[in-house]
């Protein structure tokens, strides 16, 4: 049998089109369900800011740079157990990653993780 380096080369190009409409199709199923579930979150977390269930972002932020300051990366508002939680990633003047989560009713500070915590098992508060 003879082995034709064009044809190996046609297959796997073939392959990859059919791995890349499958990646496709699946995010097209995926994705409509992932928008709405993220919808449903920020109504509920509007919903918790109008009853006072949770402090306004700019209130909590406010309170957080007196306390650990440092540049926003990322914030996402959280219901552990009974409790609405504000957890803030945030880079902090000495360069340092941080994960800080606030009790989003008082803003009060519950936990300082930072990256080297993390990999030592350390956390403050």
């Amino acid at each position: 049998m003879f082995f034709s380096p064009h044809r190996a080369s046609e297959r796997c190009h073939a392959m990859r089109w059919g791995a890349a409409a499958c990646l496709l199709w699946a995010a097209a199923v995926i994705a409509p369900n992932a928008l709405a579930s993220g919808k449903d979150d920020h109504d509920r977390a509007r919903q918790a800011v109008q009853a006072g269930q949770v402090l306004p972002l700019p209130a909590v932020l406010e309170r957080l740079q007196r306390e650990v300051p440092g540049q926003v990366l990322e914030v996402e508002l959280e219901q552990e157990r009974d409790r609405w939680i504000y957890e803030i990633k945030l880079l902090t003047p000495a360069g340092q990653l941080t994960k800080v989560k606030l009790d989003a009713r008082t803003a009060e500070v519950l936990r300082v993780k930072s990256r080297d915590d993390q990999r030592t098992g350390r956390e403050h508060r």
